[in-house]
């Protein structure tokens, strides 16, 4: 029995959940989700708890209880209390700032600034303080579109292993490299 398919996943006060046609939906305060589900995959909703079962023990079925039970509870969790990511931009001259309410303009030493519209589910804020690096920071109730966003503006400008300049996740520790000189020595 897979270790994380058989935990019942516990559905909140405010919450709703319907399995109906393969399909999960999830209702709850910040929004409301949509997931199709395997065939294989037997979804029980009882006593204000969901539970994931499979047919067999064949490897597919073993990597699809699993997955559709982790993909469930983060539309539950996201729904109920919402996902968040920070995002730390390094280096001298970068900047970020939110033009309109869903649109995030950055400045990463390009010729051109870069202007990502985001998605009705994604809410963005950009902070620049004084002296310290610019913040940007996204909302979401959907935690696979909220890891696509981010991607997608890390890879504008990753962070380099020298200086450690580019967009980087707040709190992410960065291998660094030494320099030319360390090599002369």
């Amino acid at each position: 029995m897979s270790r994380i398919g058989k935990l019942p996943i516990a559905v909140p006060a405010g919450v709703t959940v319907e399995f109906k046609d393969n399909v999960i939906t999830v209702k709850g305060p910040k929004g409301t989700l949509c997931q199709s589900v395997n065939p294989l995959i037997g979804v029980e909703i009882e006593d204000g708890e969901v539970k994931i079962s499979r047919p067999d023990d064949e490897r597919e079925s073993r990597a699809q209880h699993g997955l559709y039970r982790a993909l469930i509870h983060n539309m539950v969790e996201g729904v109920s209390n919402g996902f968040k990511a920070e995002m730390e931009i390094v280096g001298v001259g970068y900047k970020a700032e939110v033009t309109s309410p869903k649109v995030l303009k950055l400045t990463l030493g390009f010729s051109h600034d870069i202007y990502i519209k985001m998605p009705d589910e994604v809410d963005v804020e950009a902070k620049m303080e004084r002296n310290k690096n610019p913040m940007i920071t996204l909302t979401s109730c959907d935690k696979q579109l909220l890891g696509q966003i981010c991607a997608k503006i890390r890879s504008f400008r990753k962070p380099e292993p020298y200086k450690g300049k580019g967009i980087k996740f707040v709190g992410e520790v960065l291998r660094r490299k030494s320099g030319k000189s360390a090599a002369a020595k």
